[in-house]
């Protein structure tokens, strides 16, 4: 079994399904401003002219999202938790050459759960 003190699950649900919340550490964020750069512009704005993806900025927003959720983990691992629930993207632009991306949830901690689960509720 591996250690949940090494390890942050993140998931985007309210909870987490095998274990039970012992403690709500508060709200964790990862956040990172990208600049596209005047090469990727021009590139993107002669794809643009023919429609379709421009995989220039997928690509960007794409690097953006996996640095928000790092950014988002080490957060969550300086506040002590060992998982993120409820976790959601957010981007706006900065200016017109610059993105915002912040990935956000709830810090928690959490440990396996003896009790197993059941659509039935008794007692």
């Amino acid at each position: 079994m591996k250690s949940l003190t090494t390890e942050i699950i993140i998931v985007s649900t309210p909870y987490l399904p095998g274990y039970k919340i012992t403690k709500t550490l508060g709200f964790t964020w990862g956040l990172i401003v990208r600049s596209r750069g005047l090469g990727r512009n021009i590139t993107a704005g002669l794809r643009s002219l023919a429609g379709g993806e421009i995989h220039e900025y997928t690509e960007l927003l794409n690097q953006s999202r996996e640095q928000a959720l790092n950014r988002l983990r080490d957060h969550a691992k300086e506040m002590g938790a060992n998982a993120v629930i409820s976790v959601q993207f957010d981007s706006s632009e900065i200016g017109q050459t610059m993105t915002e991306l912040l990935a956000y949830g709830t810090a928690v901690a959490v440990e396996k759960d003896t009790v197993q689960a059941s659509p039935v509720r008794l007692g």
